[in-house]
């Protein structure tokens, strides 16, 4: 035998004699977690903001739950607390991680694609409340799912403010 087949050996065991195959296995799992951490979504999420599409035009009231953009919203409206319908109100900050829906554009009969954002940092807003749940889906498929708390991904932690309405872009 080599210097490295018996060195590679007595290695072997000596983790043998010392470590049990579940503490070996409980290990190997924790360091497999911690090495995937910056591979979640959250970490992607807030690295991938681009240029902002063009946005369509609007009519109606951003402050009125009826409003197009938010058909599948589903929390407090940010346009009535301090926000607008696609920017968080001071003192909060968006969720890196949200949900989708498409919506019908009345003005141009297009559907877009909307991101819920979830603004957090503050106690919630408690102001025009909005709970439209077209194509809504069921828990098990969250990206669109409006029924999480999406603020786990924030800097200041689970507490929800209220909800923007990003447009991403038009349907294909």
């Amino acid at each position: 035998m080599n210097r490295l087949d018996r060195i590679t050996e007595a290695l072997a065991r000596s983790a043998a004699r010392h470590l049990s195959r579940r503490s070996f296995f409980g290990r190997l799992g924790a360091a497999m977690t911690v090495a995937t951490v910056p591979l979640l979504p959250v970490s992607r999420a807030a690295a991938e903001r681009g240029p902002q599409p063009p946005q369509p035009q609007e009519k109606g009231d951003p402050a009125n739950c009826d409003y197009w953009r938010y058909c599948a919203i589903d929390g407090f409206l940010c346009s009535c607390c301090g926000g607008s319908m696609s920017s968080c109100p001071p003192g909060t900050e968006p969720s890196p991680i949200t949900w989708v829906g498409t919506c019908r554009n009345p003005v141009d009969n297009k559907d877009y694609v909307i991101s819920y954002n979830d603004c957090c940092g503050k106690s919630a807003c408690g102001r025009c409340e909005c709970n439209r749940n077209e194509r809504d889906t069921p828990v098990y498929q969250p990206a669109g799912s409006n029924d999480i708390n999406w603020c786990l991904g924030t800097q200041s932690g689970v507490v929800y403010n209220c909800s923007t309405a990003v447009v991403l872009g038009a349907a294909s």
